[in-house]
């Protein structure tokens, strides 16, 4: 991709992204991942029922008179982007190409942060991690992140998502809110990381998948690629056998998607290439606030 195109498409992104972090999304972030740590604010004199552990001695001897110190939630976080970039990413037949749409989630996850003043980082990775952007703020940071997002090119093209979320744990020493992106096609066992991982940090995971990725159409005999191994096999999809197979391949995936993120304790959402993610983005949002 050249410069130009490169610029055109970063541009058309942030337009669209940052209008709906903030005419959208701001309030219902602030509400779902809203800092978990408290700092110190001020002193006041001691009220019948507060807690006698706040005390602040020193002042309460130089008054005289009890005073307790008055925390207030630490508003300013660590968010981290976990987003897969396997070469099942460039597949795309019922709508966008899932790169396109993970990157416009990263995006509007991303200034919905900044907005928040909070620190933004990014995990690439494929069966290894790839590159590791440490947390920054500001517009330039994001600007790079979404560069990086539409012009990475991964050294590996298979999926291992323990691998980033092992990394996630290990790198990332204090307390963030982290959302993995994929379309989890892997046939990893991640359910051990991704426990520990979300008992460190909070974490989502925001599945971007194709329809095309579910449901086989019946085209007679075609040749497909397994984007992330390269290999080429021919299948009859007007075979009613074949596409069953297909179909049932891709439940089971689903169903253990949705067994390792309940059992984890993770907030799972899906979009599809050819949909709007607002809504799910929404649904994602709400449900963590309600929860909270």
């Amino acid at each position: 991709m050249d410069a130009n195109e490169l610029l055109r498409k970063i541009r058309k992104i942030e337009i669209k992204t940052r209008g709906l972090s903030q005419n959208i999304f701001a309030g219902e972030y602030h509400s779902a991942f809203k800092g978990r740590g408290v700092i110190f604010s001020e002193v006041r004199e001691y009220e019948p029922g507060d807690d006698v552990r706040d005390i602040d001695w020193n002042v309460t001897s130089r008054h005289n008179k009890p005073y307790v110190k008055v925390y207030e939630e630490e508003r300013e976080m660590t968010v981290m982007l976990l987003i897969d970039v396997s070469g099942s990413r460039d597949f795309g037949a019922a709508g966008d190409i899932k790169k396109e749409k993970m990157a416009e989630i990263a995006a509007t996850l991303a200034f919905s942060s900044i907005q928040n003043n909070d620190k933004v980082g990014v995990i690439f990775f494929s069966d290894k991690v790839e590159k590791f952007i440490p947390p920054k703020k500001g517009r330039k940071h994001i600007l790079l992140i979404i560069r990086e997002i539409i012009n990475f090119e991964p050294e590996s093209r298979g999926t291992d998502v323990d691998v980033a979320l092992r990394f996630l744990t290990n790198a990332i020493k204090k307390r963030s809110t982290a959302f993995l992106i994929s379309d989890f096609i892997d046939d990893h066992d991640y359910f051990k990381s991704m426990t520990i991982a979300n008992r460190k940090h909070d974490l989502a995971a925001i599945q971007v998948y194709d329809r095309r990725d579910a449901e086989m159409p019946d085209v007679g005999l075609i040749r497909i690629r397994d984007m992330e191994t390269g290999a080429d096999m021919w299948i009859d999809t007007s075979s009613k056998n074949a596409r069953s197979n297909y179909a049932k391949a891709w439940y089971a995936r689903q169903q253990k998607l949705a067994a390792t993120t309940a059992k984890s304790g993770v907030d799972l959402a899906s979009v599809t290439t050819d949909e709007d993610f607002v809504k799910s983005l929404l649904g994602l949002f709400r449900r963590r606030a309600v929860a909270r």
